[in-house]
């Protein structure tokens, strides 16, 4: 929501998601949960990695970056399938909308909120995939 609002994700936000979703990936695995750790930890790097190469050609914000690596995290507990397709849905998902936008005749230098895609196409493939 907040994206939305201000078209930024705050560090205050991004960095303890980022602690936070690692901590407790760590708790599910000592507790012996389905997933994988070291799967998590990859997919968190991977996708941080695809971010941050995304942000340098100057397509997306630094706070996509930071917050990629508890999504990538989350994905990567699942699958690289999961991971994936997770990651890529947020482009699928914000494409579609803003393409939306555009042909309601908003204009298409608008800065895009793109946490928001990032977030709702990690979900719907997390919720798909259990």
């Amino acid at each position: 929501m907040i994206d939305l609002a201000v078209q930024r994700l705050p560090d205050v936000l991004t960095l303890p998601a980022c602690g936070g979703t690692l901590l407790l990936l760590t708790a599910a695995a000592l507790a012996g949960e389905p997933g994988s750790l070291g799967r998590a930890s990859a997919g968190a790097a991977v996708l941080t990695a695809v971010f941050l190469l995304i942000a340098l050609a100057g397509a997306i914000w630094l706070g996509d970056v930071k917050l990629a690596p508890a999504i990538g995290a989350l994905l990567g507990w699942g699958s690289w399938t999961v991971l994936f397709w997770g990651g890529a849905a947020g482009f699928v998902i914000g494409a579609v909308s803003e393409v939306a936008r555009m042909a309601a005749g908003h204009d298409r230098r608008t800065h895009v909120s793109f946490g928001p895609y990032m977030v709702i196409g990690a979900l719907a493939v997390s919720v798909a995939s259990a």
